[in-house]
């Protein structure tokens, strides 16, 4: 006997099929959210493998290089990237784009190790200089000049990261900003990619004045900490995360976690609970942006991205 469906019948039986096939896929909330993308900072640790192998990972999609430490004093610029040798690194960065993932540069970072302050514009413009010149499109084909003044040779980098964990409210991080901003408009080549890693306590006063200038299209909020404001915003982390998200919408947000669980710093989030407690949370921000993942070396003991990406 032959079978007759109307039109109504055929819409249930579709979305019978289609609700059906939702349910075997297991699909959680968060997955029918945003996409998102995933930053790893790499160098500070040798033993982590090489900026390659990060990007021959398939996990991220940034990796920024740790950090430029030492400027803005003397004339001194110092690139501390824990014993990686440097010489290869260029190859490597030329590799890690031809596969259409960013590699940035950290200026700043934590740690008594560096010695980096701005504070006159004068010393700000300075340092634009040397970034320009050194790793950025600045110096790139001057041949001659190549060996001498940039250490990864003609390759140039994607990117800066403001990591200005011992800075004051009072230096001069917004001109430099804006220089790069300014620049990296009249090159007519891809737009410099100018990020921001902060701690999670909003306000993070090292960082607002630069923050204020609008020239930041992403923002890494770290939600892990030592100090009683960033262990406190580790707890009420959804207060801080609509802080953030409210403060700088013309920016993508990024919410900063450790790979791995370690002494004398909160904020590790195991897999599980990210999944279902975080993740749908972040998803709702329309500015959300992604992960970042501290650090290379952590993550390659742990293997943290390999969950975080499938649910960025």
């Amino acid at each position: 006997m032959a079978l007759t469906f109307t039109r109504r019948s055929l819409v249930v039986i579709v979305a019978a099929l289609l609700l059906q096939l939702f349910v075997l896929a297991g699909l959680a909330p968060a997955a029918a959210g945003q996409t998102g993308k995933v930053t790893v900072f790499w160098g500070r640790n040798k033993d982590e493998g090489t900026l390659r192998e990060a990007c021959d990972t398939g996990m991220y999609t940034m990796v920024v290089m740790s950090f430029l430490n030492v400027y803005g004093s003397h004339g001194e610029y110092r690139l501390d990237l824990a014993g990686h040798p440097v010489g290869r690194i260029g190859g490597d960065v030329k590799h890690c784009q031809r596969k259409g993932v960013l590699v940035s540069l950290a200026i700043g970072g934590p740690g008594p190790s560096g010695a980096y302050s701005l504070q006159t514009n004068q010393s700000a413009l300075d340092l634009f200089d040397h970034l320009w010149n050194t790793y950025l499109a600045g110096g790139s084909s001057r041949k001659d000049a190549v060996a001498a003044a940039r250490p990864f040779g003609d390759a140039v980098l994607d990117g800066v990261d403001f990591f200005l964990d011992h800075a004051t409210p009072a230096e001069r991080y917004d001109v430099l900003a804006m220089e790069l901003a300014k620049r990296s408009n009249t090159i007519g080549k891809p737009p410099l990619h100018l990020t921001a890693t902060t701690r999670c306590a909003f306000p993070d006063p090292r960082a607002a004045r630069a923050l204020a200038t609008g020239a930041f299209e992403r923002v890494h909020v770290r939600f892990y900490g030592e100090d009683d404001g960033d262990n406190n915003c580790t707890m009420y982390w959804e207060d801080a995360w609509d802080r953030w998200t409210a403060a700088y919408p013309r920016s993508r947000i990024y919410f900063g976690l450790p790979a791995a669980a370690q002494d004398g710093r909160s904020g590790y989030v195991y897999p599980k609970t990210l999944y279902y407690r975080y993740v749908p949370e972040l998803q709702k921000a329309a500015n959300y942006g992604g992960f970042m993942i501290w650090d290379r070396y952590s993550d390659k003991q742990s293997g943290y991205s390999s969950y975080v990406k499938n649910w960025a």
